[in-house]
């Protein structure tokens, strides 16, 4: 490795730490892609995506399914219908006969005001439960009868059976019933839909992150166009305080870039000439000029909102369960109407009675809140871990993640940078650490290799201010040479030693095999003809490493490291990590097979690489993760990705995955269990000792329930990503 030192083609390829995360080909996306639960989205909404369309490089494409119905709805719509409808509902409970009978008092007579009720009843009925009715004729045409149905067949009985007692047939009125009926089901959808537009609304948010125009430099002068308008290789100044509008390169300038909203990060990253940037940060520091590689929909921002819609609506185990339970409840409410009436009517109970304990089983009975029970457990997950840099492709892989037992992680660029770093420094008695990594950093200042690059670091970490030198020059296979203060200095492997015909002595040799026996590589430091230091280069391993080890040993999890490095390297990384059990020397195509192994050892797999090579492995694994800046197949294998590069996201995602299902499960034993209780009671069990639950009481019951499981929800929001 260090013979090829300045000479080599086979230098490693600068670490890339932004992603372009590629849009899944059309007719590939299977069904996942193209189910969407609860769908919500309003006029406002589509104008607001459809603004950022030209940015994003993604149009809208909403197939609503299952058994909500809203397609094409929105809060502001169920608001408006509500406030409205509260309005009418007004007079028409003041002159029901039963409300007067009930708080005595007499409304204000006017001629026909005995019409009231069945007037502003009829304008309720069809302008605020028009939406349910169309609701649940979508649902009957597609043979999914769903809680649309029972509300739509609920407020048309009463309506139809209230109208035709109005015109001479023998009974009593349910127009009151029907008005607060519709009105307290607006609010409920309401209330539901903010909830869930409020989950989904980290998507709006990042479409907001870029701008409309950039500051595009041209031979002329600068010019002001759309973000729309910039193409690949376009130079663009970007301004303190500015938001970046396309994924680039830094030509020019040095700042610091504030990038959490994408990835999590609180800390601004420090961005100079050579480094890479995102669409939607914001440029805090200086001015950058920045040449554009990536733009519309091949942008990182694109990716991660194709990645958290797709991941919203992904299907997963517990959704499954609940769209089962929903469809059987939704017979159940409708066998138990069709008992009741027929029960109820074989007693002296007049017919009004008989459509109020229906049309009570209806609306009571219908599984609203089981309905939205997980989708909206899954908004706000996946908006929440994708606002803090864990990108969730799969559902299923996020569910599955708290079973997790044992997490394998492929060594370089997962462990490890993937970079090559100075990680001993060993001066000559004469010398110290500091001069020799000055003079080792002052003749590599010209070089392009990998392990000038690494020296330069180390240098620069240390505030070294590095000499100028004269004279570089590269010695291929060997090292290189410049010229400081009237001497030469050489930089380079065993191979140097050679050219310049000078031999280590004993006390560099006892160096050179403890450098050896930790599996790093020596690079010699020489002026003239004297070794004045040597310094180890090796793979460095991520701060961040040893705390995710320790967080996730801690939680009962193993933790494995599997590389294609030497036996000595893996067991040197392994003892810095304490991480007590490697695979060493693997083949690329031999990882897949120590998945295999300790998935037969009856481990629950999570897979962690970075790398084309890691692909099989993170497809096999039980959880497949792919390191952020990992290459596009890594990426596309996997079912998290982490944006960040920092394996501590492990333990994050893991809690997340537990808060997660917590609470859908929490959400589905309320929501079942409601169903269960109300059923009966609606129906009137109770009757004989003189219980019976009111119509009204009902639709409340059942409205407070789907509240109950949104704010429950809601509650994943409180978790502190933070501490997770």
């Amino acid at each position: 490795m260090i013979e090829d030192q300045d000479g080599s083609e086979a230098a490693a390829e600068d670490p890339t730490p932004v992603r372009v995360l590629r849009q899944p080909e059309e007719g590939k996306r299977g069904p996942q892609m193209r189910e969407k639960h609860h769908g919500h989205e309003g006029k406002a909404e589509s104008e607001e995506r459809q603004r950022h369309t030209d940015h994003t490089g993604q149009g809208e494409h909403h197939e609503e399914t299952g058994h909500e119905g809203h397609a094409a709805h929105s809060p502001g719509m169920f608001r408006d219908r509500f406030w409205i409808s509260l309005l009418l509902t007004i007079p028409v409970l003041m002159y029901s006969h039963h409300i007067q009978m009930w708080f005595g008092f007499s409304p204000p007579d006017f001629p026909g005001a005995t019409y009231v009720p069945s007037v502003l009843g009829t304008v309720i009925f069809f302008y605020g439960g028009s939406v349910f009715l169309r609701g649940g004729w979508d649902e009957l045409r597609s043979r999914q009868p769903g809680m649309m149905t029972l509300i739509g067949l609920a407020i048309a009985v009463a309506f139809t059976y209230s109208l035709m007692v109005t015109f001479g047939l023998a009974g009593e009125e349910l127009y009151w019933e029907l008005a607060t009926l519709v009105t307290i089901m607006l609010l409920g959808h309401w209330v539901e839909m903010n909830a869930v537009q409020g989950a989904q609304g980290a998507l709006k948010e990042m479409a907001k992150l870029l701008p409309d125009t950039a500051r595009l430099i041209k031979d002329s002068g600068e010019e002001e166009v759309a973000v729309s308008d910039l193409k690949q290789g376009d130079l663009v100044l970007i301004r303190p305080g500015a938001q970046i509008p396309a994924d680039g390169r830094v030509i020019e300038g040095e700042t610091a870039v504030d990038e959490s909203l994408l990835t999590g990060e609180s800390k601004p990253n420090k961005k100079a000439a050579g480094d890479q940037v995102i669409a939607g940060s914001v440029n805090q520091g200086g001015s950058l000029r920045v040449q554009v590689e990536k733009t519309g929909g091949e942008t990182v921002l694109s990716g991660i909102m194709r990645l958290v819609e797709q991941a919203q609506s992904s299907r997963s185990r517990a959704q499954l369960l609940a769209d089962r339970a929903a469809f059987w409840l939704v017979i159940i409410a409708l066998s138990a109407a069709g008992i009741t009436a027929f029960a109820w009517s074989m007693t002296p109970a007049g017919g009004a009675f008989v459509m109020e304990r229906v049309v009570t089983v209806l609306v009571s009975a219908c599984p609203h809140a089981l309905g939205l029970a997980i989708p909206l457990v899954i908004a706000i997950s996946t908006t929440l871990s994708a606002t803090n840099g864990l990108l969730v492709k799969d559902r299923l892989a996020l569910e599955e993640a708290r079973n997790v037992d044992c997490v394998v992680f492929d060594k370089t660029g997962t462990l490890t940078t993937g970079e090559q770093g100075v990680v001993g420094i060993f001066p000559a008695e004469r010398s110290s650490e500091y001069r020799l990594l000055e003079l080792a950093a002052a003749a590599e200042a010209d070089s392009e290799h990998m392990i000038a690059r690494a020296i330069l670091k180390s240098a620069s970490q240390r505030g070294i201010t590095v000499p100028k030198t004269a004279r570089f020059q590269a010695l291929p296979g060997r090292g290189v040479r410049a010229r400081l203060d009237g001497q030469n200095i050489y930089v380079g492997g065993p191979n140097l030693l050679d050219l310049l015909e000078i031999e280590a002595g004993a006390g560099w040799q006892t160096t050179l095999e403890e450098i050896s026996r930790a599996g790093h590589s020596a690079v010699f430091v020489v002026t003239d003809s004297e070794i004045i230091g040597i310094l180890a280069i090796a793979d460095v391993v991520r701060e961040e490493s040893t705390e995710a080890v320790v967080a996730l040993q801690r939680r009962g999890i193993e933790v494995f490291m599997l590389t294609g490095d030497s036996h000595t390297v893996a067991q040197q990384v392994s003892e810095e990590l304490g991480i007590e059990r490697f695979f060493a020397g693997v083949l690329p195509e031999n990882k897949v097979s120590k998945i295999e192994e300790l998935q037969r050892e009856g481990y629950r797999v999570a897979m962690v690489g970075d790398g084309i090579n890691d692909a099989p492995a993170l497809a096999l694994a039980d959880v497949g993760i792919a390191i952020g800046a990992g290459t596009d197949v890594a990426v596309e294998s996997a079912g998290i990705i982490l944006m960040k590069n920092d394996p501590r996201d492990i333990v994050k995602l893991i809690n997340l995955s537990t808060a997660t299902y917590r609470k859908m499960i929490q959400n589905l034993i309320w929501a079942a269990g409601y169903n269960v209780a109300i059923i009966p009671l609606a129906a009137g069990v109770l009757a004989p000792i003189g219980f019976i639950l009111p119509m009204a009481v009902g639709a409340v019951v059942m409205s407070a329930s789907t509240i109950i499981v949104a704010l429950n929800a809601q509650l994943l929001r409180r978790l502190d990503m933070a501490q997770l």
